[in-house]
């Protein structure tokens, strides 16, 4: 006892348990390192999808975001965007980029639905981030259309206008027209928060809430206009412009016909 309680207060053999302590959680932590990537593909999708979706990656993105998706002086990192906004953009043909630009424009799409599903699978697996909403969370059946409105003018209508047609915005950039966006894209980018638009996570705006704002501007998309011509919805001024210019047009035409009546 003696002998190997003299051998435990030798600094040596202080300094090589440490070390042994540290070398077996170096390992430990690398073990589980090389696990979780596996973990997260199989929680989005196979691992031959996930491959899939590097290739794609590695062809199409990597030039911009970098061969690790750690982003380079032209792009952002893909790390924690989640398939959420891989989805949003890549199906939306704002992404691949064709050339730089205030924003990434909506245009026709490059890739497929499987392939874009395959991209999502990839980015997913490298980090946790935003999944691609369910059937469930984007149903609005039940929304409250009333509380919709309500949150729609409150967070949204400053960029996209009260009858979401979109609108300008600063230094060439611009908030999209909603008329033709499906309830999953409303949801995904409130999610994810693309181009100039902020993230309204699950904390500032639930599953309810993000249900009952696709359930308002689905109302928007399906609105009658008892007026005719619907002129962009952007209010009175457009509304009175248009007026005024159709009246002036028709006391130009009436002087023009009175002077050649007179000759």
């Amino acid at each position: 006892m003696k002998f190997l309680a003299a051998r435990r207060r030798n600094p040596l053999v202080a300094s090589a348990l440490l070390f042994a302590a540290l070398a077996i959680l170096g390992i430990g932590y690398s073990a589980i390192s090389n696990v979780q990537p596996a973990s997260a593909a199989l929680a989005v999708g196979s691992q031959t999808q996930v491959e899939a979706g590097r290739q794609l990656y590695l062809e199409g993105c990597s030039s911009c975001h970098g061969l690790g998706a750690q982003g380079t002086q032209n792009a952002p990192t893909l790390l924690g965007v989640g398939a959420a906004a891989v989805d949003f953009q890549v199906s939306t043909g704002r992404m691949p980029l064709a050339a730089p630009g205030a924003q990434a424009p909506q245009a026709p799409r490059t890739y497929d639905d499987e392939q874009v599903a395959q991209l999502a699978a990839y980015i997913a697996s490298l980090a946790p981030g935003p999944a691609i909403p369910t059937a469930e969370q984007v149903d609005y059946a039940d929304a409250d259309v009333a509380l919709g409105g309500e949150l729609f003018r409150i967070n949204c209508a400053q960029c996209h206008q009260a009858a979401g047609e979109g609108g300008a915005l600063t230094e060439g950039k611009s908030a999209p027209n909603l008329m033709d966006a499906t309830p999953k894209l409303i949801y995904m980018a409130m999610l994810t928060g693309p181009q100039n638009m902020p993230v309204f996570s699950d904390a500032q705006l639930s599953t309810k809430d993000k249900q009952a704002i696709i359930g308002y501007v689905m109302g928007l998309q399906n609105a009658p206009s008892p007026g005719g011509l619907t002129l962009g919805r952007l209010g009175p001024v457009t509304e009175g412009v248009f007026m005024a210019t159709a009246i002036f047009a028709m006391l130009i035409a009436a002087a023009i016909w009175i002077g050649i009546k007179a000759r």
